[in-house]
């Protein structure tokens, strides 16, 4: 069995606990609800929590293997799993190393996971080796501001709140970390909702040239809007859907 050992947290995730419960009724059920639209098929979620997108997985998903590390979390998932239609199995396991096959899975989706793991570029990694090629990669996180003020006062507190809050880190630049492993973003959507979130899908390239060759596209073209602009900018393309925040 993976070891877990050190990603126990008892008294804090009984604070996200109900922190999830809040963030549901003011708008986090429908992002979920965007995050999870029309997948099919096999489906990975690292770092499952208590389930709480459980509720929103779509008929069309066949089964999912949901990975969490944390005890308490994971006996509530597996509460919650019990309760909805879609098949879903907890596993105990982590980000750095996935219980499952490489090229097995349809689909892969993280939940408030990437700011909490301790190397972002390793769990990224795993996704896309248990990832078939041309799989999809769907994220829903919170990540640095892009306000300089807000960013850099998150920059200040990241070591207090990384200790506090179970290892989570305010100011980590997710989409930028999402690239760099090799994938291909399709779609993302910024969210002011609390922390600023990022919303959006990914996809493993089908051949590991053409991740490449899509990636020093996504450079070369921030570079040129950097040098128009006179400030950083992302490639970002918005979902049309709206959502709350």
């Amino acid at each position: 069995m993976t070891d877990v050992e050190s990603f126990q947290h008892p008294r804090f995730a009984g604070v996200y606990m109900r922190l999830a419960r809040i963030a549901v009724r003011h708008g986090a059920g429908a992002h979920r609800d965007r995050l999870l639209d029309g997948l099919i098929g096999r489906v990975i979620e690292v770092g499952a929590g208590p389930g709480t997108t459980f509720r929103h997985y779509p008929r069309t998903v066949c089964e999912v293997i949901a990975v969490e590390p944390e005890d308490t979390l994971r006996a509530q998932a597996e509460q919650t799993a019990s309760e909805v239609p879609v098949a879903i199995t907890v596993v105990a396991g982590h980000a750095g190393e996935l219980p499952a096959a490489n090229g097995s899975m349809d689909a892969a989706v993280t939940s408030l996971v990437l700011c909490s793991v301790p190397d972002p570029a390793t769990a990224l990694a795993q996704i896309a080796r248990v990832l078939k090629p041309g799989g999809e990669f769907r994220f829903y996180e919170h990540v640095r501001s892009p306000r300089r003020v807000v960013g850099l006062a998150q920059d200040l507190i990241a070591p207090l709140w990384s200790h506090a809050a179970g290892g989570c880190h305010p100011n980590r630049d997710t989409a930028a970390a999402i690239r760099a492993a090799g994938f291909l973003i399709e779609e993302l959507d910024r969210i002011p909702f609390g922390l600023t979130h990022v919303l959006g899908r990914a996809r493993r390239p089908r051949t590991q040239s053409a991740g490449r060759d899509h990636h020093e596209e996504q450079c070369q073209g921030s570079a040129s809007r950097c040098r128009r602009r006179g400030h950083g900018s992302s490639s970002d393309r918005p979902w049309s859907v709206g959502g709350p925040g």
